[in-house]
């Protein structure tokens, strides 16, 4: 008999899954309002999101996955959409989260190169394709390892950061935001203060990932939403007490959205005499970001690769190698990558690039998740009987307050996606606007090309 999962190693599961570092910064930019938009995104994101993949992973134990949700709600075409829209949201992801890992190293060699876009892209691809020819060599962590990387890279900087920050509050050291009480409300006429819902929804991407793990866990109707109340609770609090930190510190105009959290480390380590953990501090952050990658390069391409043997690519993608690996998709995201790294070469700063593909990248995350709340709701009627280990409380109405919620969320989000940050240099906002739209149009448009093939390989 298989091992039950029980509470407490289900909450650091989930919080490893989410909790990341990288995000910090680019919430800090946002001063005091970040505590309004934290908040708002708990309610209308983090916490339906996490309820919605419990239940359908659940009902649907057998083989679970935002693919086989959507498939048997509204049928292969939407299911492709779906998978599809999760693959290359990963790829625009990869080089916010290597860029985050380049800027890092950076403070091993010479801080100054965090700016240099050479230095920042030679160094991305070098780590990627490194990642990528060991993942073709079947090199799998197991997730023991990836947990243990993620906490020694994420949880435990995540707490140092804030107690060093409520120590440099409390010590009386000069503060760049206020928290007043009309501070802390956001000007909702100002775009800017709207914008800064991308970088705290983008701290809360992946929740749906802890679902699949529903009917592993001991007792999951008592201990899934506890697990989810503790562990909602504290990637809420340390992201949240994190960002104040950074903007605590650093003045809104200095924040560097790749390198903010050796930025402020360095600046506290100087402030109270701990000069010498810099490195250390510098090399565990990269470590605990490269255990995250490595655990992610795999996952998407299997989800591509299932999609793939449906028949919606050509056979070409469903190769695997000797060591059993979907090897030609896995080559075909690296190329891709190494692509969306190019377009650093076209922003006009570092902190534009990394707004630029964050914003593209919790768009297209965003319209999944539409599809996931549409086929949570219809499946919630249409395998009524079903036999479920969890449910969302409060039955049909719980139901649609879960998803409704969820779906606002996600369409605020892609609706300000939209719009350009004032404190961000990312040109001018029609330029902004062009490249997002046609970020969206080669992002989501190859689905077309795969519809077009499954039909004429069908006839």
């Amino acid at each position: 008999m298989t091992k039950k999962i029980t509470l407490y190693p289900l909450v650091l599961l989930i919080i490893a899954a989410i909790d990341n570092i990288r995000n910090l910064p680019a919430a800090a930019m946002f001063g005091s309002s970040l505590i309004f938009f934290f908040i708002l995104s708990a309610l209308i994101f983090l916490i339906p999101t996490a309820l919605m993949a419990a239940e359908l992973s659940a009902a649907f134990p057998e083989k679970g996955g935002i693919y086989e949700w959507v498939n048997k709600a509204f049928g292969k075409k939407w299911a492709m959409a779906s998978i599809w829209l999760q693959w290359i949201n990963t790829m625009v992801w990869y080089p916010t989260m290597l860029s985050f890992i380049a800027g890092t190293l950076a403070y091993l060699i010479n801080p100054e190169l965090a700016q240099n876009k050479l230095y920042l892209v030679s160094c991305i691809l070098i780590v990627f394709w490194s990642l990528t020819l060991a993942n073709l060599r079947g090199l799998h962590v197991s997730a023991l390892i990836n947990n243990i990387f993620s906490t020694m890279g994420t949880i435990f900087p995540l707490i140092f950061l804030i107690i060093l920050g409520g120590v440099w509050v409390f010590s009386g050291k000069p503060l760049q935001i206020t928290l007043d009480a009309a501070d802390l409300i956001p000007n909702f006429s100002n775009s800017t203060s709207w914008v800064s819902l991308i970088a705290i929804m983008a701290s809360f991407l992946g929740m749906e990932l802890a679902g699949v793990h529903v009917n592993d866990i001991k007792n999951p109707q008592k201990n899934f939403p506890k697990a989810v109340l503790l562990a909602t609770s504290f990637i809420f609090l340390s992201m949240m007490f994190g960002s104040l930190a950074i903007a605590f510190v650093l003045p809104e105009g200095e924040i560097n959205l790749i390198s903010g959290v050796m930025q402020v480390f360095s600046n506290f380590f100087h402030s109270f005499g701990l000069s010498p953990l810099i490195p250390v501090l510098t090399l565990l952050i990269a470590i605990g970001s490269i255990g995250t990658m490595i655990n992610w390069l795999i996952s998407p391409a299997k989800g591509l690769l299932h999609a793939a043997e449906f028949g919606f690519l050509p056979p070409f993608f469903t190769k695997k190698n000797k060591a059993g690996v979907a090897s030609n998709i896995l080559l075909a995201q690296g190329a891709l990558v190494t692509l969306f790294c190019l377009i650093f070469l076209l922003e006009p700063s570092v902190n534009g690039f990394y707004w630029f593909l964050t914003a593209l990248s919790t768009e297209l995350y965003m319209i999944m998740y539409i599809l996931m709340f549409l086929a949570g709701i219809c499946l919630h009627y249409k395998y009524a009987d079903r036999p479920k280990s969890f449910k969302i409380p409060g039955k049909n109405l719980g139901m649609w307050i879960t998803a409704l919620l969820g779906m606002i969320g996600c369409l605020l989000t892609i609706i300000v996606s939209f719009f350009p940050p004032d404190n961000i240099n990312v040109g001018s906002p029609g330029r902004y606007l062009y490249m997002i739209c046609i970020g969206n149009i080669v992002t989501i448009s190859p689905l077309f090309l795969f519809y077009l093939y499954k039909k004429k390989r069908s006839s």
